[in-house]
């Protein structure tokens, strides 16, 4: 029984995973399930039997999606040898390479523009990733990192604009461009204009403290 249920467990993650090629290059319309069939090497018989259709099969993809960016926030908020901010540039850069590389998260970015999930977007990795941040301003500004005037909520809806436009851009123009540093230097303009003169002076020192290394994200489904 535990050797079927753990066949079963990595055959649906085989669908998840090329399903979540296939709406990553193809968008959800245009996706195929014959395609997502070839590239999982499953049956259409198990595929049906964990999926009653595509639009079932899309949503378990930003389910999937989904648990990735609460992990991750989840390892980040609790990180105690960090200050907040860097906390915060942690967590960022490691969503930038999950951008770069991580086919689930990919594919999600791809779906939530897609008519049939708009909605999704309320509930998507982006609003975890905003109440993170948010999270980690209010420690900021206790730590006397920001100062004591700055609005988290400003803080935060500035900066997910800014990271979406970012990201809306490397994908437009490519031609190389690395998303990492992108999400940095639109962290850091946001955070000079409401850091504390010793966090600034510190930083201009230091640099960030903390970065995400691609080796521990653990990108197998």
């Amino acid at each position: 029984m535990a050797r079927q249920q753990e066949r079963a467990r990595r055959t649906r993650a085989a669908i998840i995973r090329s399903a979540a090629v296939e709406f990553g290059k193809s968008g959800y319309a245009a996706a195929s399930l014959n395609r997502i069939l070839e590239g999982s090497r499953a049956t259409k018989g198990a595929m049906y039997f964990h999926f009653d259709s595509k639009e079932d099969l899309a949503r378990a993809v930003l389910e999937t999606a989904v648990e990735r960016y609460r992990a991750s926030a989840e390892r980040w908020l609790t990180r105690t040898d960090l200050g907040p901010l860097d906390t915060l540039h942690g967590m960022i850069d490691e969503m930038a390479l999950r951008l770069e590389h991580d086919i689930i998260v990919q594919a999600e970015n791809r779906l939530i523009i897609e008519p049939d999930f708009y909605r999704d977007v309320q509930s998507g990795g982006g609003r975890i990733l905003a109440r993170a941040t948010r999270t980690l301003t209010v420690r900021a500004i206790e730590h006397g990192q920001l100062r004591q005037d700055a609005d988290p909520d400003r803080f935060t809806r500035t900066l997910t604009a800014a990271l979406a436009g970012q990201r809306y851009l490397v994908d437009t123009l490519g031609g190389g461009i690395e998303l990492r540093g992108r999400f940095a230097e639109a962290l850091e303009v946001i955070v000079e204009s409401m850091a504390t003169p010793e966090w600034a002076e510190k930083f201009r020192a230091d640099g960030w403290r903390a970065s995400a290394r691609l080796e521990e994200l653990g990108l197998a489904l």
